[in-house]
């Protein structure tokens, strides 16, 4: 099988953390992957050597309409290129704008094409132009694959009749070699990952953290990642005490280490697409809580088995569920044992099996 996979870039993001998953599990079976990014920088993540990775460094910001226009032509016509070159099977692409790209450079080329989105379509508008588009390319995929039934809900009646719903795989835990010689997290410990932006909800958390600070002295919360919302979460954390208590970071390498050493994981998030980093969590065997956001957690976790779900944005429940975990030992005990189940859940095995029955379908 030759299979020719698309994205925007390999930085540190789920989306990117899939796309080299999926890649390096083909490139065992022996299968020829070729693996297309509009940038040009190398992958955050581990990738197979048997995986041909060209960056196309076409990737840039543009000024104004026409520029964008003018370098979206040329993305395209060097994307087709590149396709054509690598002489696919199947065409895999991810993330919307890569994907409406990836459908008109493969026009004419008589190779099937899977798109994938990776976020919830209602709560991420792409802008008028793109959404045109969008409704426009989509149709002409040959599966367009959603990570939740309530995901691919969001489009029209068309695009749902291509419509494939294929939740992420949960890889075992992976500790690196320094993980049992490093304090990670300061316990007890709250743990919480994702970009510092708007969608991931940080500051919710804080606010939700502050309103138990002094009946929980010893407690921590270490936060994962990096954003452009930095210093606003720094700034925040700052002027309601949490200077001392709250530790921002950045992106690291492995994320099990600190997981692995925490005591219970938060999600805050407005919305999501299918949160890799609750499933990470619970495969360390952590008891989770989640924003029931649109849309992702709440096709995870078994409200009660395996974490506990609150109502999107409600930050005063959300300080109850991290109050009811952190002061109730046995509950997490309970949660964190059923939290474990991921890995069959969402096996890699298990949903690999089902990205070949869907290579399978769009070959026939």
């Amino acid at each position: 099988m030759r299979l020719t996979l698309v994205i925007s870039s390999l930085r540190s993001g789920g989306a990117e953390k899939i796309m080299t998953i999926l890649a390096n599990y083909w490139a065992k079976k022996s299968w020829d992957i070729t693996l297309l990014t509009l940038d040009s920088k190398p992958s955050f993540y581990y990738l197979d050597e048997r995986v041909k990775h060209i960056p196309l460094a076409i990737a840039s910001d543009s000024k104004n309409i026409f520029t964008a226009i003018i370098s979206n032509l040329k993305r395209v016509r060097v994307l087709k290129t590149a396709i054509a070159g690598s002489k696919p099977d199947v065409v895999i692409s991810f993330l919307s704008t890569i994907n409406i790209l990836t459908i008109i450079a493969t026009r004419g080329l008589k190779v099937p094409v899977i798109v994938e989105e990776h976020i919830y379509p209602d709560m991420a508008p792409l802008g008028r132009l793109w959404e045109l588009l969008r409704q426009w390319t989509y149709p002409r995929a040959d599966k367009v694959v959603a990570l939740t039934n309530r995901a691919l809900a969001c489009f029209s009646p068309k695009i749902q009749a291509r419509g494939y719903v294929l939740p992420n795989p949960v890889l075992p835990l992976a500790l690196s070699d320094q993980s049992w010689q490093k304090q990670w997290v300061k316990k007890p410990a709250l743990i919480a990952m994702g970009r510092l932006d708007e969608q991931k909800g940080f500051d919710l958390l804080l606010q939700a953290f502050c309103k138990l600070k002094d009946d929980y002295p010893e407690w921590t919360l270490t936060i994962l990642g990096e954003g452009k919302l930095r210093s606003q979460l720094e700034d925040l954390r700052d002027r309601i005490g949490l200077k001392e208590r709250v530790h921002l970071i950045g992106v690291v390498e492995n994320p099990h280490d600190f997981l692995k050493q925490a005591d219970i994981f938060v999600m805050s998030s407005r919305f999501e697409g299918f949160p890799n980093a609750i499933c990470e969590a619970m495969a360390c065997g952590l008891p989770v809580i989640s924003m029931d956001c649109p849309s992702g957690p709440r096709e995870i976790i078994r409200q009660g088995i395996d974490g506990l779900l609150v109502p999107n944005g409600d930050v005063l429940a959300l300080t109850q569920a991290m109050r009811d975990l952190m002061t109730d030992e046995t509950l997490r005990k309970h949660l964190a044992k059923n939290a474990l189940d991921i890995t069959d859940r969402f096996g890699l095995e298990t949903i690999m099996g089902k990205w070949d029955e869907l290579l399978q379908e769009v070959l026939k």
